[in-house]
């Protein structure tokens, strides 16, 4: 692995030895700086675009025209959304009708979601009105140090004019969901039960603190937090912004972003937790944090597509096109724009097949115009890894795994395999990428879920409807969807290595198998 990555660079503990537990665990501690600036889709993207711009990769728009812009050797990359991200490499002997070579994950995870009128009080309490996002652990978020982050609506001046998303990553704990003490319910470790509606409040502040706070210079002043702000951000279009969430909160945001809170439009905030990401485990085995599921594959897919590029001459035999797609709305269906069922995918094998690249296509049909049928066979040539994480073996609960699937931490990627289709494996697909894997040198192992349990899916199955290959597969962790999750530390080096591995070899792999 090479040391420029940005993760790296600004994490001492990266590049000091003297604080490296060994060097089989430099790519996790890389990864605790990546998911510690990534509290939501909109950070992740961000981030792996800082490591892809660093790398040399140019940022396009869906929206320009590409012709002229992308060219073979190059690399590229866009997002959607602010939260999906695509980012490509075009081989120098690349044509319209070759393969894309792809790994997909997404951006999202389980958590709660600030309502669009989140202003409660309740005794003295302030509160805020908060919406479940995904199948989360919801147990685990109570008594925990929680903060915001998401994007924000400002306008450009008083004048409201013009309009930008700002990113917002305030760093500080401003929200608890406290848990009932005990001796107010003596049954509460017999079966934790609450109300994800009315038990999941959390806590601003004391409304008797913010009456006493003086307003920021930007606002007038903050009256009394029962729905009866006299003056507050002008926001277009009503109601106003103050009207719907506290004004204390909206000063926060105002200064967190160094805009005036008039200038506040709209905002997507969700709640996450402060703690950092954390090696653990008597021998420094473990990584303890948020988001494992899935910022893990994000982070890998980023790293192995850029170390699979080190090379000047990485391109100069390649036909195809080396991709990663980071989607957004996994947890809740995929649906969205930006989510895997969107165009995201398809549009960029439509694109890269229908532009001219350095020139007229030597595939035309006729004016230089792509063959009708460039985009089918690129598909048909195209490979999907679809990469989410997977269970690893609890020991605590041995009987809610099948007895030979029981994927051990630090034991390499999970190929993920379901007879009923929700999982896209494949035995082709499977052994694909175990022939990639034995190049790179890189374990795997399999899970199933017993018959008598249902499976969860990934945007594998999604995807495949493309028509494109597809193999799931991803790194085991324990307590998937908590809010504070664990995985083994010695496989993110893996799992890179075999992202990388699988962008340099798979054009020479899929030529040795036949199978239509």
């Amino acid at each position: 692995m090479t040391a420029m990555h940005p993760a790296t660079a600004s994490n001492p503990s990266a590049s000091n030895p003297s604080l490296l537990a060994s060097d089989d665990i430099a790519a996790a501690r890389r990864f605790l700086r990546y998911v510690d600036a990534s509290p939501t889709p909109f950070h992740a993207a961000a981030t792996s675009a800082a490591m892809l711009e660093a790398a040399g990769f140019v940022r396009l728009t869906e929206s320009q025209l590409w012709d002229g812009a992308v060219k073979r050797g190059g690399k590229y990359f866009y997002t959607r959304n602010q939260s999906a991200l695509v980012a490509f490499a075009v081989g120098k002997n690349f044509k319209p009708g070759n393969g894309v070579h792809v790994v997909g994950a997404h951006t999202d995870s389980p958590n709660f979601q600030i309502k669009p009128v989140s202003k409660r009080a309740k005794e003295g309490y302030l509160q805020c009105g908060v919406e479940t996002y995904g199948g989360g652990i919801w147990a685990s978020w109570f008594d925990r140090d929680l903060s915001l982050a998401g994007r924000v609506i400002v306008s450009d001046s008083a004048h409201h004019e013009s309009f930008t998303a700002k990113l917002v990553h305030i760093k500080r704990p401003i929200l608890r969901i406290p848990t009932l003490a005990i001796h107010l319910d003596r049954t509460v470790n017999e079966a934790f039960k609450f109300s994800a509606e009315d038990h999941t409040l959390p806590i601003l502040g004391l409304a008797s603190d913010a009456l006493n706070k003086k307003a920021s210079s930007s606002a007038s002043a903050a009256a009394a937090d029962d729905g009866s702000d006299s003056v507050g951000a002008q926001a277009v279009g009503t109601p106003l912004m103050t009207e719907k969430h506290h004004s204390v909160l909206l000063d926060l945001l105002a200064s967190e972003l160094g805009v005036a809170v008039d200038q506040i439009q709209d905002f997507e905030l969700s709640l996450y937790d402060t703690q950092p990401a954390s090696i653990g485990g008597i021998n420094h085995e473990f990584i303890h944090s948020p988001r494992l599921d899935n910022q893990m594959s994000c982070f890998c897919a980023t790293e192995g597509l850029i170390d699979s590029l080190s090379s000047p001459s990485a391109l100069d035999d390649s036909a195809s096109i080396r991709a990663i797609a980071l989607f957004d709305n996994e947890e809740v269906g995929s649906v969205s724009t930006h989510g895997a069922e969107s165009n995201m995918l398809s549009s960029l094998v439509h694109r890269l097949v229908s532009i001219h690249i350095d020139g007229a296509s030597s595939d035309a049909s006729d004016a230089g115009a792509p063959h009708p049928t460039a985009v089918d066979r690129s598909i048909a040539k195209s490979f999907l890894v679809s990469s989410d994480m997977a269970h690893g073996f609890h020991p605590n609960y041995p009987s809610y795994y099948e007895e030979n699937h029981r994927p051990k931490l630090n034991g390499g990627p999970v190929i993920k395999t379901n007879v009923k289709q929700r999982y896209a494996t494949t035995g082709p697909t499977a052994f694909l990428i175990r022939r990639i894997a034995k190049l790179a040198d890189v374990p795997l192992q399999s899970f199933v879920v017993k018959n008598n349990m249902p499976c969860g899916s990934t945007i594998g199955p999604m995807l495949s409807k493309l028509g494109i290959r597809t193999v799931d597969l991803g790194n085991p962790q324990l307590s998937m969807h908590s809010i504070r999750e664990t995985c083994g530390s010695r496989d993110v080096e893996l799992k890179i290595r075999l992202f990388q591995h699988f962008f340099e070899s798979f054009e020479k792999v899929d030529a040795q198998l036949t199978t239509d």
